[in-house]
């Protein structure tokens, strides 16, 4: 167990393996998609603008449904 000075809790240290665990797999899904589109396009066509559009727009649209990939982790984990 950890203990932080002046609290009451005790976090366990199961608990923090699983957070970083679903942190390190949340990360990973919300740059890895983006960044293979953005260098596949650019790689394939040359072009740097629409790389960045796609790249940008898909990292935002799963930067959007975050909060309901971090819970199917968190149910995974569980």
């Amino acid at each position: 167990m950890i203990r932080f000075p002046n609290k009451k809790n005790e976090v366990s240290s199961e608990t923090i393996t699983k957070t970083i665990w679903i942190s390190t797999f949340l990360a990973m899904i919300l740059s890895l998609p983006p960044l293979g589109l953005f260098l596949g396009i650019y790689f394939l066509t040359g072009n740097l603008i629409i790389s960045a559009i796609v790249g940008f727009g898909v990292h935002f649209v799963t930067f959007v449904f975050s909060s309901k990939i971090s819970k199917f982790l968190i149910n995974i984990m569980s």
